[in-house]
C-alpha cells in the first residue's frame, strides 16, 4: 500500500506516494496512540473522545487519498488535496475539525510545490486557516501547537530539516499547555488535541527520514508512558 522507507532515504519532495505513506502512518500512529489521547482528553469537555475522532477524521482522509490511487495514478496536487477534502468531509468533533482545517491549509500551497520551504509555508498557513475556522481561539490547545510547528521552521529549508523542526517546535509547545489552561494543570495533563497533532507530525517525520521520532506520551496525572519503539 505505502512504500517502506529506510532510514538513509531521506526525501527531498513530498511526491504522490509519500504523502500516501504519510497519510497512512498518521492512521496508524493515532490508532495505536488513540486511547492515551482519549485518556487525556479534559478540555473542552472531558468527554474523552479527542483521541477517536481524530483517528477517525484520519481514516476518512487515507480513504480518500486510497480511493484516488485505486482510480488512477495520482500526482502529488491530487493526492494531497484527496487528503484534505477526505478530513473535511469525514471530521469528527472538534478536534477532527481542526485537524482537517490544518490539512485544508496545508493543501492550498502543497498543492504547488512540497520541498522544504513549500512544507513551512503550508504549516504557516494550515496553523492560519485552523484559526480562522476557530470562533474564539484559546491558547494552551492544538492551536498553539500548530502555531509553534510553523514557527519553528519559518525559515525553510530542506524537507527533512523543515520537518523535523515542526515536530520539535509542537512537541515543546505541547510540554507547555499543561501550564497554559488550568483545567489542564489541575488534571495534570497536556492539551489532548495538541498531543494528537504532534503524533500527525511525527508521521511525517517518519515519512521523510525512514525513522520514528522518539515522542514519549503523558498519562492522566502526569504518569509518564514509555515512548514508543520506532518501526523497523
Amino acid at each position: 500500500m505505502s512504500r517502506a522507507l529506510q532510514p538513509f532515504e531521506e526525501l527531498v519532495e513530498l511526491d504522490a506516494e509519500a504523502l500516501r505513506t504519510w497519510s497512512a502512518r498518521a492512521l496508524d500512529a493515532l490508532g495505536r496512540e488513540r486511547e492515551e489521547i482519549d485518556a487525556i482528553n479534559v478540555y473542552p469537555v472531558a468527554d474523552g473522545d479527542t483521541g477517536t475522532n481524530l483517528y477517525l477524521t484520519a481514516e476518512a482522509a487515507h480513504q480518500a487519498v486510497e480511493a484516488v490511487f485505486a482510480a488512477a495514478e495520482p500526482d502529488a496536487a491530487e493526492t494531497v488535496r484527496a487528503m484534505a477534502h477526505g478530513a473535511l468531509l469525514g471530521a469528527r468533533g472538534n478536534s477532527g475539525t481542526i485537524l482537517a482545517q490544518l490539512l485544508r491549509g496545508m493543501a492550498a500551497v502543497l498543492a504547488e510545490g512540497r520541498d522544504g520551504d513549500h512544507l513551512a509555508r503550508a504549516l504557516a498557513e494550515a496553523a492560519d486557516a485552523a484559526r480562522r475556522a476557530v470562533a474564539h481561539p484559546v491558547e494552551g490547545t492544538i492551536l498553539t501547537v500548530a502555531s509553534a510547528a510553523a514557527g519553528a521552521c519559518a525559515g525553510g529549508g530542506g524537507l527533512v530539516e523543515v520537518a523535523g523542526s515542526a515536530y520539535e517546535g509542537a512537541r515543546t509547545a505541547l510540554a507547555t499547555t499543561r501550564g497554559q489552561l488550568d483545567v489542564l494543570t489541575r488534571a495534570g495533563v497536556v492539551d489532548a488535541g495538541g498531543q494528537g497533532l504532534v503524533t500527525v507530525l511525527g508521521a511525517l517525520v517518519e515519512t521523510v527520514t525512514g525513522q520514528a521520532p522518539d515522542r514519549p506520551g503523558t498519562a492522566p496525572h502526569g504518569v509518564p508512558v514509555p515512548a514508543r519503539p520506532a518501526a523497523p
